[in-house]
């Protein structure tokens, strides 16, 4: 194979929607309610599952056909959020990412829309509401600064190499 015909091997990224329901929490600020509590059910599986046992899990306390969890769990797939494997003549589902993976994409995928504002309101935003919620955390945000600017110093006096 050619260099540029070569596939990935990076993992493919999640496409999230670009809609983002601020009144929500955690996952459900990205995804839809029930996307949300499929996430939730394949997570708390922690693995391939086929599509009935999804169905049951999320039925435990949403009302919903068994066709609506299939047709969301193909969405899903399409959109890269959960991988579908065939088992035993039955297709089962698990997402892509671990909880903590998907909350760290879908958090940059929010940061990265809100970036569309001026970039000093944001910061000066974001520093504020933190200094609100969390005060004690502050510290801890000037130490990953501090860390990245180190991080980007550094690369800076790099020498570069050529291929």
């Amino acid at each position: 194979m050619t260099p540029e015909r070569r596939p990935s091997r990076r993992r493919k990224m999640p496409r999230l929607q670009d809609t983002v329901r601020l009144s929500a929490d955690g996952v459900a600020k990205v995804l839809g309610d029930l996307e949300t509590r499929i996430m939730r059910a394949l997570w708390d599986f922690g693995c391939a599952v086929p599509a009935k046992q999804v169905h049951i899990a999320v039925a435990k306390t949403h009302l919903v056909s068994p066709l609506t969890v299939i047709t969301v769990l193909n969405r899903m797939t399409e959109k890269g959020i959960l991988r579908r494997a065939k088992k035993s003549d039955l297709l089962h589902y698990d997402a892509r990412m671990t909880e903590p993976e998907f909350m760290a994409h879908a958090s940059r995928h929010v940061v990265e829309g809100v970036f569309g504002f001026e970039p000093d309101a944001v910061a000066t935003s974001f520093v504020d509401v933190w200094a609100e919620r969390d005060p004690d955390r502050l510290d801890s945000l000037r130490r990953l600064i501090d860390q990245r600017i180190r991080e980007r110093d550094v690369a800076a006096d790099k020498p570069h190499r050529k291929h």
